[in-house]
């Protein structure tokens, strides 16, 4: 990853493009875009998404969709991958207007637009948006999620990750309809989440997995290295006495494994509407 670059990896479901639209209008904003310019980014994502939500997968078929953003002083570059059954204009256009008008619509509003894939390999979706004034932003990334069941979230630490997080957590707090109180309180556990630096991150950057049910919100944070979850428990501290901690139903420090094999810790708390 750049040392400003997110990854989402999420059922592709309808109801998850909002959260996608969310992180990056997050990251947008990080960047001291101009309103108009993320509010054409927000435009081409949830396009794209919607293109693989509509289009990548057979009816009732479980799939992955995975977003990347990465961004330089120059750009930010975007990519939305499927690992459906592949780009194909000819049948996708004519079977469906929605896709004829979604593409020239992203092709219009990126600096720079590429598609690819075909053969039942998946579709990858490339825009450039750049920086300077006139242009828009940028994408890459080759995580492969098939079969993701949850949201995955892993972000470069920095000025990034409170506006990214913040919001796809108050997305998927809505959306399992939580108060406006507990959506309150559920961002302040981001937000103390956001405070932590990377360092105790195994991977160097920050990472979450958030499952949401029937107001619940499950979420893992890690893997971290031996005492991350102790360091992120202390943020949770308010000076006045008391503990953010308590406005979760559960939360606890467990041991388990990173991607590598290596021994890391997880913090795992679960918040309730």
């Amino acid at each position: 990853m750049s040392d400003r670059e997110l990854h989402l990896a999420l059922p592709a479901r309808a109801q998850n493009v909002i959260v996608v639209r969310q992180a990056v209008a997050g990251l947008g904003e990080a960047l001291g875009l101009a309103p108009h310019r993320v509010d054409d980014l927000k435009t081409v994502v949830t396009e794209a998404c919607n293109n693989v939500v509509l289009h990548a997968y057979d009816e009732g078929q479980d799939g992955a969709l995975e977003v990347t953003a990465a961004a330089s002083e120059q750009a930010i570059e975007l990519e939305v991958r499927d690992h459906g059954r592949g780009f194909q204009p000819g049948a996708g256009v004519h079977d469906d207007p929605s896709l004829g008008l979604g593409l020239p619509l992203i092709a219009a509003l990126s600096d720079h637009f590429e598609i690819s894939g075909g053969g039942g390999e998946g579709t990858r979706m490339r825009m450039r948006f750049d920086v300077a004034e006139g242009g828009r932003a940028s994408a890459n990334g080759d995580h492969t999620a098939e079969g993701v069941e949850e949201l995955a979230l892993r972000i470069s630490g920095g000025e990034m990750v409170r506006p990214v997080l913040s919001r796809v957590i108050g997305a998927l707090a809505a959306r399992a309809q939580f108060s406006v109180d507990r959506l309150a309180d559920t961002v302040l556990i981001g937000d103390a989440v956001s405070a932590h630096g990377a360092d105790d991150f195994s991977s160097g950057r920050v990472e979450l997995a958030i499952k949401d049910g029937d107001g619940t919100l499950d979420v893992r944070v890690g893997p971290l290295v031996e005492g991350g979850g102790g360091r992120i428990l202390a943020k949770m501290e308010v000076p006045e006495g008391g503990s953010l901690r308590a406005l979760a139903r559960s939360m606890e420090v467990e041991s388990g494994k990173a991607a590598d094999g290596s021994s890391a810790e997880f913090l795992v708390f679960e918040v309730v509407s």
